[in-house]
């Protein structure tokens, strides 16, 4: 019996020590479950269509925007124009149509490096390795079209580099080319479109770079394990780019190479043979050539080279324009307090608000307030209800952290009990509110601003009973 079950066992055994010696541990089949493959495959598809999507409307508004360029040079100098844009349709059909048949001239180059992406096709490679080797149970067809799809999208960001890139010529020929005509807004509002097209671009990687917390979660995982760690260092993209090799920090290749300590060393005896004064001399020297660098660069933008101007743009931009409508709310809370006596609030405002990012400068939003009251004192403490109200408001931006608010409420200013008493429209006033709002940055996970506000109710005085004119107000932002 004994002979027999070391027979039996032998075979598990041996699984058990391979699994162990390739790092992925026993317990890897819950670990990495195909939520994390569907999902990363739903969210690739998605964002894929997106940019697919995105890309086409810009290039159509930028060849209307050339369309309409032409038509006010063509009032001004027809020759000129005809000579300026007479392959302008034909180039914005062709970059259209590559799109679509998924051209090699728009394919071409490595494109921009996506941390995000290289993990997310990284690991799905190594879930199909590991699945092929029989470790982890699972389905290989759906790696495969996970993968499929996330490398379907890493071309899709090639292919808006590509774009970018048209773009850019296409700007610096149109500059180059109109610079002795005045075309009203035309060229600057081609040049906008040209912003916000790579501007949107740059969301999208954003967005891909913050994965969802199914994905998080089962990325944590798989980096714990030191066989996921090794395929990693062989077979990321950024490896492939670096050509690494994984035994670079015990390896002999980093011997005999200069360290902080011999750098700092060999530069003080070079100082000291320049004189007394050698370090200040050396310190001089560089401050002189990062203001050659300066004005070198400044004069580079200036020009348009480089596309220099695409990063800084000649007009001020809004950078919620390319935002989700979901990414432009900024949620909040807010509560202001009633005093009974010198120490002690008779009752507290407690409000929600949801306010809707306009553009950089502005936003407006409503809120439901709760009305808590505390009792009497200290020694008689007794919550109840005393109030509900509805909210709307505007802050626009005056200088730098100080806002202008407005705003309209309309509240229930009595104690109840039940949700039937207020239908009660006697007890419900209008508050028209006017003030100032500072915001204070935070440096949180959870909270982004504190807003410190001061408002005067000018309908305050119309009201009975009169409520109290002057409110202050503390807030926070998410």
């Amino acid at each position: 019996m004994g002979i027999a079950c070391i027979l039996i066992c032998l075979p598990y055994c041996a699984l058990s020590q391979l699994s162990d010696s390739s790092g992925l541990g026993v317990d890897i089949s819950r670990k990495v479950t195909s939520n994390y493959i569907n999902e990363v495959g739903r969210r690739s598809e998605e964002l894929t269509a997106k940019l697919d999507k995105y890309s086409e409307v810009y290039l159509s508004k930028l060849k209307n925007q050339e369309d309409l360029l032409l038509r006010k040079l063509s009032k001004i100098d027809s020759s000129a124009a005809k000579r300026i844009f007479t392959n302008s349709s034909q180039e914005y059909d062709r970059i259209q149509n590559e799109l679509k048949t998924n051209s090699q001239n728009v394919l071409k180059g490595c494109g921009k490096y996506i941390p995000g992406i290289d993990t997310t096709i990284t690991s799905l490679k190594f879930l199909q390795a590991t699945n092929l080797d029989s470790r982890i149970p699972g389905n290989i067809t759906q790696v495969k079209n996970a993968l499929s799809k996330v490398q379907a999208l890493e071309d899709q960001f090639k292919k808006s580099d590509n774009i970018e890139e048209f773009i850019r010529q296409r700007k610096e020929y149109l500059q180059q080319q109109l610079a002795s005509y005045n075309l009203g807004p035309g060229l600057p509002q081609f040049n906008k479109q040209a912003y916000y097209y790579a501007q949107q671009v740059d969301e999208f990687k954003q967005d891909w770079n913050d994965p969802s917390k199914v994905e998080s979660r089962a990325l944590g995982l798989l980096e714990k394990m030191p066989a996921f760690q090794k395929f990693m260092e062989k077979n990321s993209m950024l490896a492939g780019l670096f050509n690494i090799p994984s035994d670079y920090a015990t390896s002999g290749i980093s011997e005999g190479m200069q360290t902080r300590d011999v750098i700092q060393k060999l530069m003080g005896q070079q100082m000291s043979m320049m004189g007394p004064n050698g370090a200040q001399d050396a310190a001089n020297n560089i401050l002189d050539a990062q203001s050659q660098l300066t004005n070198l660069r400044n004069k580079i933008q200036q020009t348009g080279g480089g596309g220099g101007d695409m990063a800084m743009p000649d007009f001020n931009p809004n950078q919620q324009k390319t935002k989700t409508f979901l990414k432009r709310i900024e949620y909040g809370f807010n509560m202001q307090s009633t005093k009974s006596n010198l120490f002690f609030p008779s009752q507290t405002a407690f409000a929600f608000t949801a306010g809707y990012k306009i553009n950089d400068r502005n936003t407006v939003g409503i809120g439901l307030s709760y009305t808590a009251g505390w009792g009497k004192d200290i020694q008689h403490i007794r919550i109840t209800s005393q109030g509900i109200g509805f909210r709307s408001f505007i802050d626009i931006k005056i200088w730098h952290s100080l806002y202008g608010t407005g705003g309209l409420e309309y509240n229930y200013t009595q104690a109840f009990t039940s949700i039937i008493q207020l239908e009660s429209a006697a007890f419900w006033q209008r508050a028209g509110l006017l003030g100032i709002t500072k915001m204070v940055s935070i440096r949180s996970s959870l909270v982004k601003k504190t807003k410190l506000q001061l408002l005067w109710n000018f309908l305050s005085y119309s009201q009975i009973p009169r409520t109290q004119p002057i409110i202050f107000r503390v807030g926070y932002n998410f």
